[in-house]
């Protein structure tokens, strides 16, 4: 986030005329405070200083550093709001637009996320970020064709990259392409592909991956062996125990079954996701 506050900085420092210096200084503060974590501080200074000088272009880099303080407050409508203000004043912002897809996201609204990673795309044809974000939209919303479109064009950008790698494996898994997803998990946690090594965190992510690849082609012994691994390699990996539980409930191992959804519902599962699955273990 801080590094796309920095680079629409730079760019709207050479895009706007000589501040006053009352003007300039109330950015600075606000840019400061907002460093600091000072929120409340921050909003204030960039009221006073849009208030100073309310024609300034520069004013699209303070509506879009307010709509940052206000999500991070979770005032989603505020923060929608003042994007958008940053983008009538500097519609082609691409720092604003990823911001605001971001939120869109978060707020459930695809399409509009979609919408404004296209907007980024026609600016920046090679944006490796907004490609991974629309192609994961794309995929949610069962566009395969466009998805691996996406996919493929970042991975020729970064071949090295992990989510979009992982992103590819797992639209092969939703099109039945089991031994192309194989393929890719394979190769990304036998490092082939990853000279500086994956975290444990990204490697259970991928023993999960493939087990629910594994699951899909009823090799239930293989995939509990892969979710096994994948607890031991990060114990907070909430899915492993889900899925787990899932394959032990289907072998009537009920008492295994049930101390892993329980597990599952304690590491941040939603209890209503697992409350019927409980209920088969009696």
């Amino acid at each position: 986030m801080k590094r796309l506050i920095l680079s629409f900085f730079a760019w709207s420092t050479m895009v706007a005329s000589a501040f006053s210096q009352t003007y300039q200084e109330l950015s600075e503060r606000a840019f400061a405070t907002t460093e600091q974590d000072s929120l409340e501080l921050a909003k204030q200074y960039i009221a006073q200083a849009m208030k100073a000088d309310p024609a300034n272009p520069h004013n699209a880099l303070l509506f879009s550093n307010l709509g940052t303080i206000q999500r991070r407050q979770h005032q989603y409508d505020q923060a929608l709001e003042s994007y958008t203000m940053a983008l009538n004043i500097a519609p082609r912002a691409v720092p604003v637009l990823m911001n605001r897809a971001t939120l869109y996201l978060e707020l459930g609204k695809e399409e509009l996320a979609k919408m404004d990673y296209s907007l980024v795309l026609d600016l920046e044809k090679d944006h490796s970020e907004a490609l991974l974000m629309r192609a994961y939209i794309y995929m949610s919303q069962r566009n395969y064709k466009f998805a691996r479109a996406d996919y493929e064009h970042l991975l020729k950008l970064v071949p090295q990259s992990y989510s979009g790698r992982l992103g590819l494996a797992t639209l092969e898994q939703k099109e039945k392409n089991t031994d192309a997803a194989l393929a890719i998990l394979n190769a990304m946690l036998a490092g082939q592909e990853e000279p500086d090594g994956l975290t444990a965190s990204q490697r259970a992510v991928l023993y999960v991956a493939r087990a629910g690849v594994e699951q899909e082609m009823n090799q239930a012994d293989l995939a509990v062996l892969d979710l096994e691994e994948a607890i031991r390699q990060d114990p907070s990996q909430a899915e492993a125990y889900l899925m787990r539980g899932q394959i032990y409930l289907s072998q009537k191992k009920k008492g295994l079954a049930k101390r892993d959804f329980e597990k599952a519902a304690a590491l941040g599962v939603p209890r209503v996701e697992v409350r019927e699955l409980l209920q088969q273990c009696k």
